[in-house]
């Protein structure tokens, strides 16, 4: 098992696969992108498979998410996918995107063992997608979640991050849609895993606001907290139900004291914590040969010393060096 010194158990992995992405959102990265990882920094498509068996086969992992930046762009991500499904106990597979390729092969994910797909969209409007993404590619995002349905990746799930003064003032309209489409939506606070370092926490649209917004056309009833988990979303039941909408107010309500991740990047790093500050490299115990108990003992090791929360609100709380698309979301 993966456990911490707060008796937390770690039982589900998001593994990125790339720390490349074909947006350029303006609350990830620079306009210009990043320096990306090398081909070698990557861990192998074997290696991806050998530490997510070794996750589910030892150390008590039952959901795995595979992320990125953007993980379709990963060449060899149907067969990575169609591996791990093999693996016994078989993980719950899921997947998170930006959407745009999935059009493409949803209907190959979903043969090869994906469950279910969360996509991100933050916006109805093509130009405010263009405004927040730099590129013009809303359309293949819908496309893409038309042919998610189709092919049963069941319930699609939906992320959206509001910014002020760009899209915050479509957060009713978002739900509504959702609704329409049966998808399930989540806002997400913006948090300070941008490559700029620009996060600015007076401009953060909260989890309040949030739900302000909503409440303007909704009535919101929150589901009970038995009904919650570990999950990362508060949920509330939308005008009595059946539909619901989840808020992941990561900065102003962590939920820290539930959380049950483990996290690997796409260079073989172990995080214990989206925020942590330090990492625990597999990938070269790994190529040098290191054994499967050996690779166990540095993973638990590594979430044995997790902290009791990320500590967004403590004065000598420090950005993490490495943005979100390095880390995996």
């Amino acid at each position: 098992m993966l456990l911490d010194t707060y008796g937390r158990q770690a039982v589900d992995l998001r593994v990125s696969l790339t720390d490349r992405c074909n947006l350029r959102c303006t609350y990830c990265m620079p306009e210009e992108g990043l320096d990306w990882l090398g081909k070698s920094d990557l861990l192998t498509d074997e290696e991806i498979v050998r530490l997510v068996g070794l996750a589910v086969g030892t150390l008590g992992v039952r959901e795995v998410r595979f992320t990125g930046g953007e993980p379709l762009l990963r060449p060899g991500l149907v067969s990575i996918i169609a591996a791990c499904a093999e693996l016994e106990p078989r993980p719950e597979i899921s997947l998170t995107t930006n959407g745009i390729g999935l059009a493409r092969v949803a209907t190959a994910l979903r043969d090869a063992g994906v469950d279910r797909v969360n996509v991100s969209i933050d916006t109805l409007n093509p130009d405010t997608f263009a405004k927040l993404t730099r590129r013009r590619r809303h359309q293949d995002v819908l496309d893409g979640l038309l042919a998610a349905e189709a092919a049963g990746l069941r319930p699609v799930k939906l992320n959206a991050v509001l910014m002020r003064g760009v899209n915050d003032h479509e957060a009713a309209d978002l739900l509504a849609w959702a609704i329409e489409h049966r998808y399930q939506l989540r806002f997400i606070e913006q948090m300070p895993l941008d490559a700029q370092h620009g996060w600015d926490r007076s401009q953060m649209v909260t989890a309040e606001e949030i739900l302000a917004l909503l409440r303007t056309r909704f009535s919101l009833t929150p589901e009970p907290s038995s009904v919650r988990g570990a999950a990362p979303a508060e949920r509330w039941l939308v005008d009595g139900g059946p539909a619901t909408v989840g808020v992941i107010a990561s900065v102003t309500r962590p939920f820290c004291r539930a959380c049950d991740r483990t996290r690997l990047t796409a260079d073989g790093q172990v995080r214990n914590c989206l925020f942590a500050t330090g990492e625990t490299d597999l990938r070269g115990a790994l190529r040098a040969g290191a054994s499967d108990a050996e690779l166990a003992e540095l993973w638990r090791a590594a979430m044995w010393g997790k902290k009791a929360g990320a500590g967004i609100d403590a004065p000598e709380f420090l950005q993490p060096e490495r943005p979100m698309s390095a880390i995996g979301g």
